[in-house]
């Protein structure tokens, strides 16, 4: 039985790692002789204190959530995938081919055809590397991070030499089609009189990643596949004793993470640029693993932590334009948040059971 009760490993782990890394995070600011309180109001008014600012933070956590979504189920089969952010570039060029190649005439169609079209680029993408783990006992993560390379390496190709239009300098694809372009939150919510900035980019995206969350939660907790799954990542040897199949669970578990990966295009493709550009994924692949890690591969803790992280993003630009703070330490702030709910989960856990172990000595 385990010695920290469920409640706890899902709430207080995480928090109090969350506040050992915002007093770390205070010390630093205050070595560079900044206020680190000024620093965190600054913060909290940048991203939650405007709707153009929540906008902005929604819109980063939507990425963050489909991307930590997908290195979420990857875990869950025991697999570690770093390949989200090259499975979201092709995820892109899904995107722009399903919007530019069709003229759809409504957004509503194109929008379950580019979703449908980012799943597969994604999954297609995780793919290969799934079934070099799978077959041919390559390790999944150095085959995911050479993958990344390989599709910046591609959608550059493409964006430059097929799809870039005539006349244009930038590696991008043209505008899609007025036809096509999602509703902001801003045109959602004026629909029921509500007042929302009309400039920030959160979109109807937001909405779908939502969705995502609760059809992850239902897959994995609720189907004989997401028991599979789970079952295989716990031990391989008794998964494969109770007859799961190795290569099925790993196929089927990186094909549905990479589907996930992609369907961030959506949003930062067909939401936000309009367009597909070269760095339109601008890290968040990455930020995907750290949100995983702090969310306990949880669909609902993905979520928390996916918002936690879109208001690091939205309030670190708020903070390097208003103050001599440079944007890198926002970084350093997000790289303390993933030492301590990863690397360091132990120096928390550990005297959390000590201290449950002696309520439990103290109540028999």
């Amino acid at each position: 039985m385990d010695v920290v009760p469920k409640w706890a490993e899902v709430t207080l782990v995480p928090l109090i790692s969350l506040m050992l890394a915002a007093i770390l995070s205070a010390l630093v600011i205050l070595a560079i002789g900044e206020d680190p309180v000024a620093a965190v109001k600054l913060m909290v008014n940048g991203a939650l204190g405007s709707t153009y600012g929540w906008g902005y933070t929604l819109y980063y956590a939507t990425n963050f959530l489909f991307t930590g979504l997908a290195v979420s189920v990857a875990f869950h089969a025991g697999l570690f995938n770093i390949g989200g952010e090259g499975q979201a570039m092709l995820g892109g060029l899904g995107v722009a081919l399903a919007c530019l190649l069709i003229p759809w005439p409504h957004w509503t169609i194109a929008l379950v055809a580019a979703t449908v079209a980012a799943g597969l680029f994604g999954a297609a993408w995780a793919a290969i590397p799934a079934f070099l783990q799978a077959k041919r006992g390559s390790h999944i993560v150095i085959t995911t991070i050479m993958f990344n390379f390989i599709a910046a390496a591609v959608l550059n190709y493409v964006l430059v030499n097929l799809l870039r239009p005539a006349g244009s300098m930038d590696p991008a694809t043209a505008r899609f089609p007025e036809a096509v372009h999602l509703p902001t939150l801003h045109d959602i919510f004026a629909t029921v009189g509500i007042s929302f900035s009309k400039a920030a980019p959160a979109n109807v995206t937001f909405l779908i990643a939502i969705v995502a969350c609760v059809l992850v939660w239902l897959l994995l907790w609720r189907t004989w596949l997401g028991y599979e799954i789970r079952s295989y990542g716990k031990s391989e040897p008794a998964a494969r004793y109770a007859g799961i199949s190795p290569v099925a669970i790993t196929m089927i578990a990186m094909l549905i993470s990479g589907a996930l990966a992609g369907m961030m295009a959506i949003n930062n493709v067909m939401g936000e640029a309009e367009r597909l550009v070269l760095n339109a994924v601008e890290g968040a692949g990455f930020i995907g693993i750290a949100v995983a890690l702090m969310g306990r591969s949880h669909p609902f803790g993905v979520f928390l932590a996916a918002i936690l992280f879109g208001f690091l993003y939205q309030g670190g630009a708020e903070l390097a334009l208003w103050t001599s703070i440079p944007r890198e330490l926002i970084v350093v702030i997000q790289a303390l948040v993933i030492l301590f709910t990863g690397a360091l989960d132990n120096m928390v856990r550990m005297p959390l059971e000590r201290i449950f172990l002696m309520l439990r000595r103290g109540k028999a």
